[in-house]
């Protein structure tokens, strides 16, 4: 079970219990709960709700606790669909989209807290700060010398754009890296496997033309080579991909290129 990241000196309390408003199926959910601009520590409020009055996922759960109960508790989210991944975090010890995540899949108390391992802006959302700088730096686009084609688009055969299948689905919620031990100690060095799954999306493109660029800022003994494919990112991506298989194939080629 992932735990997440706590300001120093800090622990977290019991906070306030709030009761469902109205009576039926009860679900109990334990909320992590902390803003560090009020200077208090961290606590974990309990909530009820009503699952006859309720949507049937996490997120649904999450938006009649705000709507009903406190207003002041907050989260991401936008599509509802797993489509944004906008509403990432850790729920009852696992990763995921709470969008995404039947409230009746989880037995029992569901405990709610934000993606392990991250600072925290505010109660479940994550400081995407360093994640979103981390997947600038790869260049997330095509990169060409060549001109492209007058009036046309560069193309590529249908064998070619289905090696990205796999790669291109990634919608950067980054349940993966925060799920990894690796990227846990070594953040500030390791890329994590969001950002290179999305590196080798590139990198498996026909029509990008620089590999060995792409390649060069990747080697290196942190940037790259701190995955010991233990697999959680395969385990907890919403999506089904697989970076540890993206990984792998980084390091394909960069032994390739060198023999």
């Amino acid at each position: 079970m992932a735990e997440f990241r706590l300001p120093k000196n800090s622990v977290v309390k019991k906070g306030a219990t709030h009761p469902a408003t109205s009576q039926g199926r009860l679900k109990k959910f334990k909320v992590y709960r902390y803003d560090p601009d009020s200077g208090e520590n961290p606590r974990y409020d309990n909530f009820e709700v009503n699952l006859d009055e309720c949507g049937p996922m996490v997120l649904d759960a999450l938006i009649k606790m705000k709507s009903e109960q406190d207003s002041s508790l907050t989260f991401r989210r936008s599509c509802r669909e797993g489509i944004c991944g906008s509403c990432s975090m850790n729920i009852d010890g696992k990763n995921g989209l709470a969008c995404t995540t039947a409230i009746e899949d989880v037995k029992g108390e569901i405990r709610i807290t934000p993606l392990p391992h991250m600072d925290v802006v505010k109660d479940l959302v994550p400081d995407f700060t360093h994640f979103y700088a981390q997947y600038s730096s790869i260049k997330p686009w095509l990169q060409t010398v060549t001109p492209p084609p007058s009036g046309k688009e560069r193309l590529q055969s249908p064998d070619d754009r289905n090696k990205l299948d796999g790669l291109y689905e990634c919608i950067l919620c980054a349940c993966c890296s925060t799920s990894c031990p690796s990227y846990w100690w070594n953040s500030d060095k390791f890329l994590g496997p969001a950002i290179l799954l999305q590196a080798y999306r590139w990198l498996a493109d026909s029509r990008d033309e620089m590999t060995g660029e792409r390649l060069d800022e990747l080697e290196d003994p942190f940037r790259l080579y701190r995955c010991h494919t233990i697999m959680n990112c395969a385990n907890v991506c919403p999506k089904g991909l697989n970076p540890a298989k993206a990984i792998a194939e980084i390091k394909k080629m960069e032994a390739e290129r060198v023999v």
